[in-house]
């Protein structure tokens, strides 16, 4: 069978396979209850229901800022039978955020949590209908107890736009990396088929789903592998311990500094991530002696992986066997290759193998033509990445291409100072920014954060420092603060770290 064989035609059809041969097999488990496949695809159905009743209709943008349980689930795949566009916004952002992303995809519809709905009352609410959700009562629980579980009949185009993924806004205002169903479901088939996933697969997964990513990588994934998707909204350690534990998930992913605190974290014991086969974790740097640490307590690899909003999701990942290099952000998924032109990562589809040419980028970015043409050119998707691919084929990051520090002619990577730094035990976070220089262009400033009850001081870090790294990349200004604000995927938000150095 060929790999586009294997793709369902779109969403809707996506758990068809498993309803027909065990419909009570389990699909979801979220923090209100569990589901089977027949249950959710009959839910699904009565959601797409829902948003026609409420005027919804192919193209529209539906947005959606709910925590991670069933409802986010249903009104994503209520979107996609119907043909609409869903536009995820993540509840952590301020208001004028919020707001900003609403109006740049001209949302008609957003369903929210009450604190969302409060804080757009203050800013306004613009053109969207804003629809509260809180499980009981309201517009959304009204127009699905009074929908129909009837399919939807709906020509869909698996190759019209279907999800805006707004990247993280760490520099500027965000952009909207445009997806169509079909690249949405082309992850998934991948990472089934690649890493040997099928029925047992029970996947844990705390971040955001109002992130499209994480649509991709939740029931996206696990329906196309016949198993389930486990949701959960905790994301402290013992509270993702006590989830792996009870639900037995054999797959997670999280952030570098969840997988710090897992391994140093007491009161999480090895057998409380006993089931777990794979911690996948990205969004930046995992340190090798964190990497290491987490191996040894449990027992189990840590798998980095590299990927993009405009992907969607996952790039490259550690294979299976867990075979990892330092410093690496593992292989290409197979229906993808990875280039470099000019130190810059490129992305396109493989050239070679079943998955060859199935790869077809995002559509663009939403309403960003000039970004559309400087991202998608040449046939590949440059990222603004830097990095080079060694001997074997693994990537190595090297950092943002917007990042890059420029100190007197000489090009200083913040990756490779934090990467040094974290070696410290007592580093709990950290980040690194070019600030102003006259004569030199910029200077080299870090921010740092400590762990709970250590010390340290500035001259032993740059002693640290100047015996790792070349004399002109060591840090010149150094701050300590007592924590750093993070968007919804744990990333450090830089945008305003260079002001805290002003003065």
């Amino acid at each position: 069978m060929s790999a586009r064989q294997t793709l369902p035609r779109a969403v809707a059809d996506v758990f068809a396979p498993v309803v027909a041969d065990d419909p009570a097999r389990e699909a979801l488990v979220t923090p209100s209850g569990r589901w089977s496949y027949a249950e959710l695809d009959r839910l699904a159905a009565r959601a797409a229901n829902a948003l026609l009743a409420m005027g919804v209709r192919a193209g529209d943008r539906i947005a959606g800022a709910l925590p991670n349980d069933l409802d986010v689930i249903l009104a994503f795949h209520g979107a996609m039978r119907i043909g609409a566009i869903w536009v995820g916004i993540n509840r952590a952002l301020a208001p004028p955020e919020k707001r900003y992303l609403l109006d740049d995809s001209g949302s008609s519809l957003l369903l929210c949590d009450v604190a969302t709905a409060e804080q757009l009352a203050i800013t306004a609410a613009g053109e969207a209908r804003v629809v509260v959700v809180d499980g009981t009562t309201g517009a959304w629980n009204d127009a699905l107890a009074a929908a129909t579980d009837e399919p939807v009949v709906v020509e869909l185009d698996p190759y019209a736009p279907a999800g805006i993924a707004y990247t993280s806004g760490t520099t500027g205002y965000p952009k909207g990396a445009v997806h169509s169903q079909y690249n949405l479901l082309v992850p998934g088939a991948v990472l089934n088929a690649s890493r040997g996933y099928g029925p047992s697969l029970r996947k844990g997964d705390f971040l955001p789903l109002t992130i499209l990513n994480m649509q991709v990588l939740t029931t996206l994934m696990t329906a196309q592998a016949g198993g389930c998707a486990v949701v959960f909204d905790r994301s402290d350690a013992m509270g993702v311990a006590e989830w792996i534990r009870a639900e037995r998930i054999n797959v997670w992913n999280g952030p570098p500094a969840l997988i710090h605190s897992l391994a140093g974290d007491a009161g999480v014991a090895p057998e409380d991530l006993a089931t777990l086969d794979e911690a996948w974790t990205g969004g930046g740097d995992c340190p090798e002696p964190v990497r290491n640490a987490f191996a040894q307590k449990f027992a189990t690899p840590v798998m980095s992986t590299y990927g993009l909003s405009e992907a969607p999701t996952v790039v490259t990942i550690n294979p299976p066997d867990g075979t990892h290099v330092s410093g690496g952000s593992g292989l290409p998924l197979p229906h993808l290759a990875v280039h470099i032109v000019d130190d810059e990562i490129c992305v396109g589809p493989a050239t070679e193998g079943e998955w060859a040419g199935v790869y077809r980028t995002m559509l663009g970015y939403w309403q960003r033509d000039d970004a559309t043409n400087e991202s998608l050119r040449d046939g590949l998707l440059h990222t603004g990445d830097l990095g080079f691919v060694d001997d074997d084929g693994f990537l190595h990051v090297r950092d943002r291409k917007s990042l890059l520090i420029i100190r007197g002619g000489a090009n200083v990577y913040p990756a490779e100072i934090e990467r040094v730094l974290h070696e410290l035990p007592e580093i709990e976070a950290c980040a690194v920014v070019g600030i102003p220089d006259e004569r030199l262009g910029e200077r080299v400033a870090v921010a740092v954060q400590l762990r709970a009850g250590a010390t340290i001081s500035e001259d032993e870090l740059r002693e640290h420092c100047f015996a790792n790294l070349a004399k002109y990349k060591v840090p010149q200004r150094w701050l300590f603060v007592e924590s750093f604000s993070r968007n919804s995927m744990g990333k450090i938000q830089r945008r305003d770290l260079a002001a805290l150095f002003v003065g």
